[in-house]
């Protein structure tokens, strides 16, 4: 196994990069000018390579001593993380969600919550990836699917599947509620990577005259599309709540499309001892109007 150069070396290398500079360098690590400048010549002479061109006023990377830089620099993040992942912080607590149900429902309603409660620092990881409550140190999901999600997983329900047809009052003009299977056949479209739209129309017998849509990666996108009246789009009735009641968006058919991929917020069941965990989870419970 190749022997690892020296910590000091590694960390003096790594913060003279990011200032290119031994002084500042120093004055960082608490440590005079000439030991950061030792640490560095140290860690040349063991790797065979010069990192740094030295400079009147200052350092410059060398090519090696660049790309050297990018992955110690990374190595040294990791490090910071994984360490503040070991470290308790009363009253945080960081939940997974998708981009779309983080602006669509979590952000609108996040006011209330801090209003509420303001001693717990909740931070919002938005990602399509599907967190670990391991790995990426999570302490809630909000997950799409069915149960059950894993032994040692409460999943609380948030909302049921029903997808509905919306579009912006300007693209529905003047004509009358519900629209009939012609004109919802020759409106554009707006698809999402759920790709809903086929299996909607099929399901009602309605045909699309108008062929291929717009498409968009995200949900949240083509709600966005749907405001700005650039076609109809399918989508969670709870993600649109308050653009139909603000009458922003408007059904334009009282069919609907279920599925079996309900919303479900998902908690270790030894956080249970967490009194920050808990508030949130029963404050997601309330805000969606889900038994408790």
């Amino acid at each position: 196994m190749t022997q690892l150069p020296p910590l000091n070396g590694l960390r003096a290398f790594d913060v003279a990069g990011r200032f290119l500079n031994f002084r500042a360098a120093a004055d960082e690590l608490g440590v005079t000018q000439g030991a950061v400048a030792q640490h560095v010549r140290q860690l040349e002479s063991q790797l065979g390579v010069q990192l740094f061109e030295r400079l009147p006023k200052g350092l410059a990377f060398t090519s090696p001593g660049r790309s050297y830089h990018v992955t110690v620099a990374a190595a040294f993040e990791a490090l910071r993380n994984a360490t503040d992942h070991l470290k308790p912080e009363p009253g945080k607590v960081l939940v997974s969600v998708t981009p779309t149900f983080a602006a669509k429902w979590l952000i609108p309603n996040l006011p209330e919550f801090s209003a509420k409660h303001p001693e717990v620092d909740l931070r919002i990881l938005a990602t399509e990836k599907v967190s670990s409550f391991h790995s990426d140190g999570i302490d809630l999901a909000v997950r799409q699917g069915k149960p059950p999600f894993g032994a040692s997983l409460d999943a609380h329900l948030l909302f049921r599947q029903e997808v509905v047809a919306v579009a912006a009052p300007s693209l529905i003009g003047g004509r009358a509620l519900p629209l009939d299977a012609v004109t919802i056949s020759s409106m554009p479209k707006l698809h999402d990577t759920h790709d809903l739209w086929p299996e909607f129309l099929k399901l009602h017998n309605f045909e699309d005259s108008r062929g291929h849509g717009l498409r968009l990666s995200q949900t949240s996108l083509a709600v966005d599309a749907a405001l700005f009246g650039q076609g109809a789009a399918l989508v969670s009735r709870f993600l649109v709540a308050t653009d139909l009641a603000a009458k922003r968006l408007i059904q334009i058919t009282p069919e609907t499309l279920s599925g079996k991929q309900d919303f479900y917020l998902l908690a270790m069941r030894k956080s249970k001892q967490n009194a920050a965990i808990d508030t949130v989870v029963t404050w997601f419970l309330a805000q969606a109007g889900a038994p408790l």
